[in-house]
């Protein structure tokens, strides 16, 4: 399945957090946004003004950290945020609040700028991989129109790899990053920071 079949979206991820800045794995926890992750919601906001959201619906995780962000990034812009809680980041079990350098070793795993993408998937009792794309796939086919999206890391790549018809396999190649809006429309992903 390709972007021809899902509205045009635009999916943000949520500024830096504490745990973010201290290397930990948040899963279904949270923490706070830091100064710097304000910042980056910050950013967020100014590359929205300058699009037109009309006839968009905004959906956010429920987490702290991701409802955190949609306030400062789009609370400007648009006049509800409802939630959806498919929209959480992957569980990642036992892991939870877990520093990435006790569950391995640096050099042991490619890191993203969304963390180890292994660690997700092999956390003991965490969601996976399989089950976050089910859970995206099935957010996506709710949609009825275009939409703005606030979301996680790990998430937010789901949701991307799956619009762009890559599944679990493209999910490793999508971009991560915070501070940064990407817009998905016409079978095309653009970065805009």
């Amino acid at each position: 399945m390709s972007l021809v079949g899902f509205p045009e979206l635009y999916i943000l991820r949520h500024g830096e957090t504490a745990w973010n800045a201290e290397n930990r794995m948040q899963g279904a926890l949270n923490s706070p946004l830091t100064l710097e992750g304000i910042a980056q919601a910050e950013r967020q906001n100014e590359i929205m003004q300058a699009i037109d959201l009309s006839g968009f619906v905004t959906l956010c995780s429920p987490q702290g950290r991701a409802f955190q962000t949609a306030g400062i990034a789009l609370a400007t812009h648009v006049t509800h945020i409802r939630t959806d809680d498919r929209l959480v980041e992957i569980g990642v079990g036992e892991w939870s609040g877990r520093v990435r350098s006790e569950l391995a070793p640096p050099d042991a795993y490619v890191d993203t700028p969304d963390g180890a993408l292994e660690l997700y998937e092999n956390a003991p009792g965490g969601e996976g991989f399989a089950a976050l794309q089910t859970r995206c796939q099935d957010f996506l086919s709710d949609l009825t129109g275009p939409a703005v999206l606030i979301t996680h890391g790990i998430t937010s790549r789901m949701l991307r790899a799956t619009v762009l018809g890559l599944g679990l396999a493209g999910m490793a190649q999508m971009p991560g990053g915070q501070g940064v809006v990407y817009h998905l429309k016409d079978g095309v992903q653009k970065r805009l920071s």
